[in-house]
């Protein structure tokens, strides 16, 4: 921790809109003015922005607006000015074709907001899944002191006695549905418990990940991932971070001074010891590329976390919830246990000013249940495995820690589904040719071929095959998967078939070997027959969605980029600063 604070008191930027007495100056004060603003907010204290990405079409974060308001006490009190403004909210719950494919949207509309308009730093206000990587994609890529505040998980679900995980229940029960062991109307009745107050999903899925991941990056205060939502602390955390980043922009503490190699290390680490969501990859590669020195590749995930133990015990992967994380003591103390095993950089800073250290070795464990030893954890070897071979010469990855022991190495016939709607067209057909040893193939659900890489990864499995009490199947693809799902699924396999990639060409009957221990993940097919399969392979003949005749689903058809970066858009990555724009009048 090297950090050393600027001089304070000193210009800032919000100055070039509010100081002086020049008409463009007076242009910009007497606007302002108009929503009864005192003259004194803009005589060059810090003007901090509240970027949030609340929406009513955004369940997980349509509590949002209370929390800006938390957020803005803090900043007065500090002696600063807090503005809120919107951003577009990629809601995982409900945009179509896949929130996925909005999220480098909404980290455009963030990075220009912030650049473009007069702030000296920003909170980030995130909680659904994409909202938390869009923001601090954005937020690095202008490098403005900047803090996340996430909205915190929902209540604990609960149905006929049964503790309901949201997201991991609804495949339980759909499978259960399927498989005859449950009707439809328990399904329906089984609704009401799965979302039953404000807030994001209540598992270790994707949302509680990221929040997770913007705590061990030290881009939040300690303490803020597992708050619940309608907790009172949470409204604390909000009010206490309104105070922070106000200190924060008079020492002028950025994002690049946070969001070191050192720091995504520590993520990269503390997402196996919470057996975190696969789409946690993705994200943090995006979030690195947007910064300058942070080479951070699959292979780091692979190296980082491969000995790492899962000692949280939350579904999908354990039986808890975050409820139950939140009142063992949170993430504070998994990243205690991670420093004291010498796994963790612990002078890594955080946006507190202090090392990571610092922030958590005061805590305790007040549930082991929840928060396992190290001797009673759920896998020994946590983290995310990334496979490759020559069916996935990019990459693969897969979440030993959700997956079945006993398929973890495993050699099948390939049942292969061209693109989602045939799946959907023949998985509950009896006279399918299939049965529980074989490996189910899913093609052009990648970033380019669905478009947007959706969560459709763990397919369902065959009626006749639920039948049997069978739960599990190997399953590969180029897609994501929900971060509540689990099975022993392997995603992301790049290159993605849309683009020609190997997965593109298997065909039924082929043999695929998974050999998770080994790393690899191979068909098993001569060279020289499978050149000759992708010489003879073509983007118009092969089930990926055509490319879109306009919009912005041209755009990402055309210049996203792979999964094994991140997926983000070409030109998106880097750093572009902060430099204060021309004068628009």
């Amino acid at each position: 921790m090297t950090f050393k604070p600027a001089k304070w008191p000193r210009k800032l930027r919000s100055q070039e809109w509010f100081g002086g007495t020049s008409k463009d100056a007076i242009y910009h004060r007497s606007w302002m003015k108009n929503q009864g603003l005192p003259a004194d907010l803009l005589d060059g204290r810090p003007v901090i922005g509240i970027c949030n990405t609340w929406s009513e079409l955004t369940p997980c974060n349509a509590h949002l607006r209370d929390l800006a308001e938390k957020v803005k006490f803090g900043v007065y009190e500090a002696g600063g000015f807090p503005v809120e403004f919107p951003v577009f909210s990629p809601a995982e719950s409900s945009l179509r074709p896949t929130a996925m494919m909005y999220r480098n949207l909404c980290a455009m509309d963030v990075e220009e907001a912030i650049r473009g308009m007069s702030m000296d730093g920003v909170v980030l206000l995130a909680g659904c899944d994409k909202t938390t990587p869009a923001l601090l994609m954005g937020a690095a890529s202008v490098d403005l002191p900047s803090i996340v505040v996430s909205g915190g998980p929902m209540l604990n679900g609960h149905f006929r006695g049964e503790r309901v995980g949201s997201g991991t229940h609804l495949w339980k029960f759909s499978e259960a549905v399927r498989a005859g062991e449950m009707t439809a109307e328990e399904f329906v009745e089984a609704e009401a418990s799965m979302s039953r107050s404000p807030g994001s999903c209540n598992t270790m899925g994707t949302a509680s990940t990221m929040a997770s991941m913007a705590e061990a990056l030290g881009m939040a205060l300690s303490g803020n991932a597992a708050i619940p939502a309608v907790d009172s602390r949470r409204r604390v955390m909000a009010h206490l971070t309104g105070r922070r980043i106000v200190d924060m922009v008079k020492d002028d503490l950025k994002p690049s001074d946070v969001m070191t190699k050192q720091a995504f290390e520590n993520a990269i680490r503390t997402n196996a010891a919470i057996g975190g969501s696969t789409n946690a990859v993705i994200h943090l590669l995006a979030m690195a590329g947007r910064l300058e020195g942070v080479d951070l590749t699959l292979d780091d995930w692979d190296r980082l976390g491969r000995d790492v133990p899962t000692i949280v015990n939350l579904m999908p992967s354990g039986k808890y919830l975050m409820e139950e994380f939140f009142y063992a003591g949170g993430l504070p103390v998994v990243i205690k246990r991670l420093a004291e095993a010498g796994l963790l950089h612990k002078d890594a800073l955080t946006v507190s000013g202090g090392s990571m250290w610092d922030e958590v070795k005061h805590v305790k464990n007040w549930n082991e249940d929840v928060i396992l030893p190290v001797e009673k954890a759920l896998t020994q070897s946590g983290g995310i495995a990334v496979l490759r071979g020559n069916l996935a010469p990019g990459g693969a990855v897969i979440k030993p820690s959700a997956a079945t022991p006993e398929l973890m190495q495993h050699t099948g016939r390939a049942v292969v589904f061209e693109d989602i709607d045939d799946y959907k067209a023949r998985i509950n057909d009896d006279d399918l040719d299939i049965d529980e040893t074989c490996v189910m193939v899913l093609k052009n659900c990648g970033p380019r071929g669905y478009p947007g890489m959706a969560e459709v990864g763990n397919m369902g499995l065959p009626p006749k095959i639920l039948k049997k009490g069978i739960t599990d199947m190997v399953r590969i693809s180029d897609a994501r998967m929900s971060g509540t799902a689990f099975g022993t699924v392997v995603l992301h396999t790049s290159p993605e078939a849309a683009v020609g990639g190997p997965l593109a060409v298997v065909r039924d009957g082929d043999i695929i070997e998974l050999d998770v221990a080994g790393r690899r993940i191979h068909l098993d097919i001569t060279d020289e027959e499978l050149a000759s399969r992708m010489a003879a392979w073509s983007a118009e003949t092969s089930g990926a969605n055509p490319r879109p005749a306009s919009g912005y689903a041209m755009l990402y058809h055309d210049r996203v980029m792979g999964a094994d970066t991140g997926a983000d858009f070409d030109f998106l990555v880097g750093h572009r600063g902060n430099a204060v724009g021309k004068e628009a009048h």
